[in-house]
C-alpha cells in the first residue's frame, strides 16, 4: 500500500474496526501512512483486516477487545505502544444502535447495553489512551456521535441519550487535555450504509431510503467517506480543531 501523507508516521488506533465505518477506516488511515491498531470484538474480522493492511504494504496489528471492558482498551493502547513505539491518535468508533421501539417498552438490558457501548466504551477508551499521549505532549482523538447526538432520531432513546452524552465527554476531555497538546473533538455522522444500519432498519429498502433521504443529499454515507474527516481531524492538518463537533451527515442537521 502506498504511504499517503496526511497520516505519515503516525500510530493510530480504531475501535468498531471489524466491519462498516472502523474497517473503512484502518484501511484509509493505513492508505494515509499510519500504523494501525485495529480494534473490536470479532477477532476472525479484526485480524483478517489488519492482514490485508499488511498485504498491501502498511503496518497493522490487531487487537480482539471489546470496549465495555477497560481491561481490553488498556490492553489494545499497550499493544500500539509495544509494536509501534507510542500512540499519536485515536478513532473511537465502535457503537451499538436499535430502533422500533418505544422508549416505555425497552427492556432494562438494550438500555445498559446501548449505554455502555456509545457512552461507558468511549470512557474507557479515552481512559486508556490519554497516559498513552501525555508523556509526547501531543495526541488526537476523535469520538463517534451522530446526528443523534444534537437531535431525537429514529434510534431508540437510549441511543439519542448515549450519543448527546458522546458530545458531552468530548468537550470535556478537549478542554482538559488541551494545555498537554490533546486534541478532542466528535464527529456527527449520518445515516451510513454499514452493518450496523442494517441490523436497525429492518423493515427494508423503503425505510433504508427514509434515512438517507432525510439529508441535504438524500442517501446514505459510504463508509469511507466518514474515515476521511477522521483521518482529517487525526491528522496536524486539523490542529486548530478540538472540542468540536463536525458534522458529517450529508446536510441533516442543517434543515
Amino acid at each position: 500500500m502506498p504511504a499517503g501523507s496526511t497520516l505519515s508516521g503516525k500510530v493510530a488506533l480504531i475501535t468498531g474496526a471489524s466491519s462498516g465505518i472502523g474497517a473503512a477506516a484502518a484501511q484509509h488511515f493505513a492508505a494515509e501512512g499510519a500504523a494501525v491498531v485495529l480494534v473490536a470484538r470479532r477477532a476472525d474480522r479484526v485480524e483478517q483486516g489488519a492482514a490485508r493492511i499488511r498485504k498491501d504494504g502498511g503496518r497493522a496489528v490487531a487487537v480482539p477487545g471489546d470496549v465495555t471492558r477497560p481491561e481490553d482498551m488498556e490492553r489494545a493502547v499497550a499493544t500500539a505502544v509495544d509494536e509501534f513505539g507510542r500512540l499519536d491518535c485515536a478513532f473511537n468508533n465502535a457503537g451499538y444502535a436499535s430502533a422500533g421501539t418505544l422508549l416505555h417498552e425497552l427492556p432494562d438490558d438494550v438500555f445498559e447495553h446501548t449505554m455502555d457501548v456509545n457512552l461507558r466504551g468511549v470512557w474507557n477508551c479515552l481512559r486508556a489512551q490519554i497516559p498513552a499521549m501525555l508523556p509526547a505532549g501531543a495526541g488526537s482523538i476523535v469520538n463517534t456521535s451522530s446526528v443523534a447526538g444534537v437531535r431525537a432520531t429514529a434510534a431508540s432513546a437510549p441511543y439519542v441519550a448515549a450519543k448527546h452524552a458522546v458530545l458531552g465527554l468530548t468537550r470535556a476531555a478537549a478542554a482538559e487535555y488541551g494545555e498537554h497538546g490533546i486534541r478532542v473533538n466528535a464527529l456527527v455522522v449520518g445515516s451510513t450504509d454499514t452493518e450496523m444500519m442494517d441490523g436497525a432498519l429492518t423493515a427494508g429498502p423503503a425505510v433504508r431510503s427514509r434515512f438517507g433521504g432525510k439529508a441535504i443529499q438524500q442517501r446514505l454515507a459510504d463508509p469511507t467517506e466518514i474515515a476521511r474527516a477522521a483521518a482529517w481531524l487525526c491528522s496536524d492538518a486539523s490542529s486548530f480543531t478540538t472540542g468540536a463537533a463536525l458534522a458529517v451527515d450529508g446536510g441533516r442537521t442543517a434543515k
